[in-house]
């Protein structure tokens, strides 16, 4: 294959390549290996604690098989989806997780209420995902923990036939030629210390996009979480009873809930902000070390009652790990637009589920789960159709952070990269703030930044790690800023102060993609949006 680097034979094969060990990529490994497949997975840190699942207590999306109670939730979650989800696949979310959550009884501890009843719809993260390696382990599927994936592994026709990784305690590579590849490996958060995003730097988006795949719903990039300045406690649900401050301990008028975070914003552009939890109820106060059992660590190292003691807070950008965008799934068993490739979680576009507003939250569990499933299924599935192909030519096509075009070129390092693509994506005037100037501005930047490592920046062992996940990040800053652009109204999550209305020819989702060069269309073309966009 022209340009790429060919391997002739692979170290490890398998029917279905599943990327990723958090929630998504667990529940699709043991789905695929439910249909027969022989399943390998690779993760980047060690499946069972790595991903913001296992640091979260995550709710699901939980409603009775009753017609009326279903159909009023959808209803509910269509209100607040912008035009942009679909009713069909909210429907087989709600039954696959109703039906799935259950069969892990004989591996995780659901609680009891004081009825006797087994509570299904919130788990403790950390004893969920331990659940759900076991889970996968007697599944017969054979875990590579400490593999970062680094590139995707094609056919001469185009279809995805593996990926060629690295094992970071051995600094070995790995290959695994594979019929089919699910992508699992999370969202981007752009580094902002929240809490357990720390691998998700949209890595399965880069090696897709770089296949050929589409991406969808990356504007929806601007979700915030409030947390301790000291701390990556970004466990929001108290915060519902927080009473903010200035430095100078007078109130501010934030309002409670959802629509706190612009006025958050606001408030720290100009100086620190403090709050307390004094007006949480006694009786939730009794229950938060169950329902949240980290939150108040780092409160007690430091020896603050914060509920009663102010404490400065700032905000923790999520970026598409709970914003909504990912990889395009074009049908229901989440095949992408590359045949053989796969996306489930937040690597592929929650639109059909949230819209244009937050993928987080128990919608985001439950689609984790489901599209899990629905992807390991589709990739056993075609697996058994297609065969491992072991004996078919692959080349591998990664590009930036792997295959510097001028190897002797003086580049930015990864450090320097990272810093100067979180000056664009993480400043609140910026990243919540949104404007056409402002972003045409930051993608100018990104697009620089893009070049320069894309012609230097490389590495061996450890360093070419680190280079391809620096790669992905700015990649993955490049789409979220392109598309913001690109979409001129505020719609949901996605807010600008030069277009503050919605406009309801913009009621379709943008597409994107391209590594070297992004391009961006509407799903549904309208001319004159195709003209204004060009």
């Amino acid at each position: 294959m022209t340009g790429r680097s060919t391997y002739s034979e692979a170290a490890l094969s398998a029917d279905v390549l599943v990327i990723g060990g958090g929630l998504a990529g667990t529940w699709a490994a043991v789905a695929a290996a439910r249909e027969g497949a022989q399943v390998v997975l690779t993760e980047k840190g060690y499946c069972g604690t790595s991903g913001v699942t296992a640091t979260a207590g995550p709710g699901h999306w939980w409603v009775p098989p009753d017609p009326q109670l279903r159909a009023e939730a959808i209803r509910r979650r269509q209100l607040t989806s912008f035009g942009l989800a679909d009713s069909h696949w909210m429907a087989r979310i709600l039954d696959t997780t109703w039906r799935t959550l259950p069969t892990i009884a004989n591996y995780y501890d659901f609680s009891v209420d004081d009825s006797g009843a087994i509570h299904y719809r919130s788990l403790r993260g950390p004893e969920y995902m331990r659940a759900m390696r076991r889970l996968t382990e007697d599944a017969g599927v054979r875990i590579l923990d400490q593999s970062p994936a680094l590139e995707l592994l094609l056919h001469n026709d185009g279809s995805v036939a593996g990926a060629r990784g690295l094992r970071r305690q051995e600094q070995q590579e790995w290959t695994v030629r594979a019929g089919a590849v699910v992508l699992a490996t999370g969202g981007c958060a752009f580094m902002s210390k929240l809490l357990g995003s720390q691998t998700n730097t949209g890595d399965g988006q880069l090696m897709a996009a770089e296949a050929g795949a589409e991406l969808s719903g990356m504007e929806f990039s601007t979700y915030h979480t409030v947390a301790p300045v000291f701390s990556n406690m970004t466990r929001s649900m108290s915060y519902a009873f927080a009473t903010y401050l200035d430095a100078a301990g007078r109130e501010l008028a934030i309002p409670q809930g959802p629509d706190s975070t612009r006025a958050l914003a606001r408030e720290l552009l100009k100086g620190p902000v403090f709050c307390h939890l004094g007006r949480m109820p006694d009786d939730i106060r009794a229950v938060l070390t169950r329902i949240s059992p980290n939150f108040m660590l780092p409160f007690v190292r430091r020896r603050i009652d914060p509920f009663s003691q102010p404490f400065e807070v700032t905000l923790r950008g999520e970026g598409t790990v709970r914003g909504t965008g990912g990889l395009r799934v074009i049908a229901d068993d989440c095949r992408t637009t590359v045949p053989g490739l796969f996306a489930a979680g937040d690597t592929a576009t929650r639109e059909r589920v949230a819209g244009a507003t937050s993928g987080g939250g128990a919608q985001n569990s439950a689609w984790a789960l489901s599209s899990g499933l629905w992807a390991g299924r589709g990739a056993a599935r075609l697996a058994r159709e297609r065969g491992q192909g072991s004996e078919r030519p692959v080349g591998a096509i990664g590009g930036a952070g792997l295959r510097p075009r001028q190897p002797a070129a003086a580049g930015p390092s990864a450090a320097e990269a990272i810093a100067a693509m979180q000056g664009e994506m993480l400043p609140f005037d910026k990243a919540i703030f949104r404007s056409g100037g402002k972003l045409k501005h930051s993608l100018s930047v990104l697009d620089d930044l893009w070049r320069d490592l894309r012609a230097s920046l490389g590495g061996r062992g450890l360093a070419l790690a680190k280079a391809r996940e620096t790669a992905a990040l700015v990649a993955s800053a490049r789409w979220c800023t392109a598309a913001a652009y690109i979409r001129k109204e505020s719609r949901g999550m996605h807010q600008r102060e030069d277009a503050p209305q919605l406009d309801e020819r913009f009621a379709r989702r943008l597409l994107i993609g391209g590594t070297d060069w992004i391009w961006t269309r509407f799903d549904e073309p309208v001319p004159e949006l195709e003209r204004a966009a060009s």
